[in-house]
């Protein structure tokens, strides 16, 4: 029976819980070719540099397993500008920022920061009378959900039909389940699904906008405007899913983390600057994306002494570029006081992550609140059971005790300057 390769140990859901030291042994070789024909690249040099190469291309139609019979598009939906290449992917990120963030909508997600408390903390509310939460169950997905429903616009009584759908979309970024040709049909599967639904919902802000992204999209009067019904349908598909699944992963993985280092978890208490730091060092250590699997190169590139033929599918590790010793100084150490901290935790290039400053923000709001109430919190089982996905990285269930939850602190919690913020993301 053939050994399997490093990267195939890396997909076995028994390796989940800690797929560190197999990503120490995939950094010895930069760039690995697989027996499928995928090129792994695992250092951090080498995956910023592909990141921003115009020669990777995005478009799921590139990739070898849909050159010749690529499956048909969601009905009624084309591709999500996640899944284009330049020059459509630029277009539609600039419609799709300009309601959403700067320089045409500065205030919008950092407006956010108070609503976002109040959520927070009436979810920690709930645990009042209780000694064990389920801090993905009862806190990691509800505050992500309820925050991208909210900045679309989806009325609060739908929330709950997305966590279907969510699953559904997790799944299909898994490369252990099936093909690329089959995961690929399924997503636009759910996709139609979920687009259905959003075209009713754009024909209610169509009749009466409201201050909410899709009304912001259906209403711009800005260049290259309006996006079409099909391209905001997609948009805000990609963004009702994507928007909050890895959230429920960065806050999940940060209570983890913190749990795991109680002299910073003390800290934190008070130190309320502290949060802005860690939550990027917590991007680098712990990230809620571990692969990028949807990648071809469309002409031959040549990188770490390997040449990768044009067409062939490439996988970046993320995950294990962000723990590459000669970008990061003992990269296996939690320290949230390290600086000059660009790390690939949201990506990098022209596919930066689109909800980058939304999941700062609601990480920034909600660990220092769990931090605070929570009394005496700890962990009852380490490691906690993870989701099989490897691209996708976070525990499934984490169940913590404690011993009481203390009441709402007199001072705002988790306001912090945005000039930080941004400082400390781009060293």
């Amino acid at each position: 029976m053939t050994q399997p390769s490093i990267y195939e140990q890396i997909l076995d859901p028994a390796n989940r819980a800690n797929p560190y030291p197999l990503y120490a042994e995939l950094r010895e070789t930069p760039v690995a070719r697989e027996a499928d024909g995928t090129y792994v690249v695992s250092t951090y040099r080498e995956i910023a540099a592909l990141l921003h190469d115009p020669r990777v291309s995005s478009d799921p139609r590139n990739h070898p397993e849909l050159a010749d019979a690529p499956p048909e598009e969601a009905p009624g939906l084309p591709l999500s500008f996640i899944n284009l290449d330049p020059p459509a992917h630029d277009r539609l990120r600039e419609l799709a920022t300009r309601p959403y963030g700067p320089p045409c909508t500065p205030g919008r997600v950092e407006g956010m920061r108070p609503w976002l408390t109040e959520v927070t903390n009436h979810l920690i509310d709930n645990f009042t009378g209780r000694n064990r939460v389920d801090i993905v169950d009862d806190f990691a997905y509800p505050l992500p959900v309820t925050a991208i429903c909210r900045l679309l616009g989806v009325p609060r009584e739908d929330q709950p039909r997305f966590h279907h759908w969510a699953d559904a979309q997790v799944e299909t970024a898994d490369p252990t389940t099936g093909t690329f040709a089959e995961r690929q049909r399924r997503r636009n599967q759910i996709t139609a699904e979920l687009g259905a639904y959003l075209n009713g919902l754009a024909d209610a802000h169509a009749r009466r906008p409201g201050d909410d992204l899709i009304s912001g999209m259906l209403t711009d009067t800005g260049p290259h405007a309006p996006m079409s019904r099909g391209d905001l349908l997609s948009t805000a598909a990609l963004l009702l899913v994507a928007g909050h699944e890895t959230t429920v992963n960065l806050i999940a993985n940060g209570m983890l983390t913190l749990l795991r280092h109680p002299d910073v978890l003390d800290r934190l208490r008070h130190e309320p600057d502290l949060i802005i730091p860690l939550v990027e060092e917590l991007l680098r250590y712990e990230p809620p994306v571990h692969l990028l699997t949807s990648r071809s190169v469309l002409a031959d590139i040549d990188i770490a002494g390997t040449t990768i033929p044009q067409g062939s599918p490439i996988a970046l590790v993320l995950a294990a570029g962000d723990r590459d010793p000669d970008r990061f100084p003992d990269p296996d150490r939690f320290d949230p006081d390290r600086t000059e901290n660009v790390h690939l935790g949201f990506g990098s290039g022209i596919h930066y992550c689109f909800g980058a400053p939304l999941a700062r923000v609601e990480a920034q709001v909600a660990l220092p609140v769990l931090a605070s109430r929570l009394v005496n919190p700890r962990l009852v089982a380490d490691p906690p059971p993870y989701r099989p996905n490897p691209t996708l990285r976070g525990p499934r269930h984490l169940l913590v005790d404690y011993d009481a939850v203390a009441p709402v602190a007199e001072a705002a919690v988790g306001v912090q300057p945005r000039e930080r913020v941004l400082r400390l993301a781009h060293g």
